[in-house]
């Protein structure tokens, strides 16, 4: 082969290697040694000041890794003349919060090691972090993505699964970014933190049959039925313990007790009866440890390595 040819075939070697690079848990260890550390802090301070925060940060996550198949950072994207963002799509419009905090972790990681750490990273990094300190699994988290340099609304607004799926819908939205119906049932216990507001849950309390009564009724006294009342009242995911990392979802789900439809959709007859019932309401270690599982391979997902995408500077806008 010709010098030339041989020079285009390294070429092209290192240029497809690169893009198509696996995520590492040990990435940064050279370029930023104290990653972890500041990212923890960071995360730790925000959840002392207000413990939902963790559930916050979690959601924003799984938000993320949703559009466009990918955890890539796109949600933490504001609007510009060229794109509409994610953070106004019906799922997040009102609802996802959590970027200052990701601002500030940015503004130290940056502080510390400039220039190397993606946004998309610090936000799976924070996740993790956000289970543990509420008392959920710990994980390595994989390591190397890089952000996204464009957002689409209307890919938020399209494949976020909503409050109102049914299991088939939810089966066949998690199954189209690579994840089984184990794992929807693992990462839909991360309803064991956090609150959902009142026009996610009306319909369910006002109008489903397969509900406690008394829960529906405890529910409705700061949830009105009339629409555009009381619209953005908040209320556990998980009425037993809304701040601790657990497996008390599911044993509400087995009580009729899940807030939202898509909740008690996990058992309701169908095929993930089982999972709930002989999985994760008796078993909190079988639970923590397929949780920690799915999360690492919804992140896992077609991730940007390599020459793709870019590092940005502020998690705000592109660079």
């Amino acid at each position: 082969m010709a010098p030339s040819m041989i020079s285009l075939a390294l070429f092209v070697l290192l240029v497809v290697g690169s893009a198509n690079a696996q995520l590492t848990t040990n990435f940064y260890s050279k370029s930023c040694p104290k990653l972890s550390s500041t990212v923890k802090s960071t995360v730790q301070s925000a959840i002392s000041k207000e413990t939902r925060m963790g559930a916050s940060i979690l959601r924003l996550f799984f938000h993320d890794c949703f559009v466009n198949v990918r955890c890539d950072g796109s949600i933490l994207l504001d609007d510009t003349s060229s794109f509409t963002g994610e953070k106004n799509a019906n799922p997040n419009r009102n609802s996802a919060r959590g970027f200052e905090v990701i601002d500030n972790i940015k503004t130290a990681v940056e502080s510390a090691c400039p220039g190397v750490v993606s946004c998309a990273d610090i936000l799976a990094i924070a996740a993790a972090d956000s289970v543990a300190i509420l008392g959920g699994p710990t994980w390595n988290v994989k390591l190397g993505r890089r952000d996204a340099k464009t957002a689409s609304q209307s890919a938020a607004n399209t494949n976020i699964p909503a409050p109102t799926s049914n299991l088939n819908t939810l089966t066949s939205m998690f199954s189209a970014v690579g994840l089984s119906t184990k794992d929807l049932v693992a990462l839909s216990g991360a309803h064991t933190i956090g609150q959902a507001r009142c026009t996610n849950f009306r319909a369910r309390i006002y109008n489903e049959t397969n509900i406690d009564t008394s829960f529906a009724t405890t529910r409705k006294s700061k949830c009105p039925k009339a629409s555009g009342s009381g619209d953005n009242n908040l209320a556990p995911l998980d009425l037993q313990t809304p701040t601790s990392f657990d497996n008390n979802y599911f044993k509400n789900l087995v009580n009729k007790k899940g807030l939202l439809h898509s909740d008690q959709q996990l058992f309701n007859g169908g095929s993930t009866n089982s999972i709930v019932i002989s999985g994760y309401s008796t078993n909190p270690k079988s639970f923590s440890s397929d949780f920690a599982a799915a999360m690492n391979k919804m992140g896992d997902i077609k991730p940007l390595t390599g020459s793709n995408g870019e590092i940005r500077k502020n998690c705000r806008k592109t660079n």
